[in-house]
């Protein structure tokens, strides 16, 4: 049988490019997509390099749902048909609610909500077709419980967690298995954004961190891998909190 294929959103860097090296230590072929071209162009032969794995580099941008089909087009016909998809693109401006605009909450919205959508139905034709295949979305613990400074974010990350429970239930008879992870504080540019936002509130946070510790991309990507893999054959509709203990809901 030959090695399936995922595809990862916004793995040119950070969480993204932690899940496709863990997919490709795994053996999968990668698609590795994001809106920076010539990091994906990167990542891309890295994890060639490194894995010996074939991937694929694809420029999109998740928001246009033609760009998301596309994508997916790209992939198939250079790698073969989807059988994993890792929605991980997203984007957040940090900072209160009553000082943003409308310019970002469409953004916002348009890449983090719209674009899981899009990419997901631009898989699942061709998944229920075959009768098999992972979607694993990257919300987060935002989504769950709230964070202050990312009220837009909050709301996109708690739909994408709806929005997982309620297609796993229509397309678990196709073999599909669809499960949310939620990262808390994890060491990105984003995590940087809050520290630039809040120093106090930072430090805060990780101080209640039972593990005492932000989580590097890799903690994430270890639990997306377990999720792609046969032996979450019989897990789907679930939230997976990653956060260090943070939260334990």
């Amino acid at each position: 049988m030959d090695a399936p294929v995922a595809l990862v959103t916004g793995a040119g860097r950070g969480i993204g490019a932690a899940i496709a090296a863990e997919l490709a230590g795994r053996g999968h072929r990668i698609a590795v997509c994001d809106l920076d071209g010539a990091a994906a162009f990167d990542m891309a032969g890295a994890l060639a390099e490194r894995h010996c794995v074939k991937t694929a580099a694809i420029t999109a941008d998740i928001s246009d749902s033609a760009a998301a089909r596309a994508a997916v087009l790209e992939a198939d016909a250079d790698l073969g048909p989807v059988d994993v998809l890792v929605n991980n693109a997203a984007v957040d401006v940090v900072g209160r609610f009553v000082d943003s605009d409308e310019q970002s909450w469409d953004r916002i919205i348009a890449v983090n909500l719209r674009g899981t959508i899009a990419m997901t139905r631009a898989v699942l034709d061709g998944m229920i077709e075959r009768e098999r295949g992972r979607i694993i979305h990257i919300a987060s613990d935002a989504g769950r419980v709230g964070s202050s400074g990312e009220v837009v974010y909050s709301a996109t990350k708690g739909g994408i967690i709806a929005f997982g429970k309620a297609l796993a239930r229509e397309v678990a008879r196709h073999g599909i298995t669809v499960n949310s992870v939620c990262p808390g504080p994890t060491e990105t540019a984003l995590l940087g954004q809050v520290a630039e936002y809040s120093q106090r509130m930072y430090e805060a946070t990780v101080r209640a961190i039972p593990l005492r510790r932000v989580a590097q991309p890799g903690d994430i990507a270890g639990v997306v891998g377990f999720l792609a893999s046969d032996a979450a054959a019989y897990l789907t509709g679930q939230t997976i909190s990653v956060s260090g203990g943070l939260t334990m809901l």
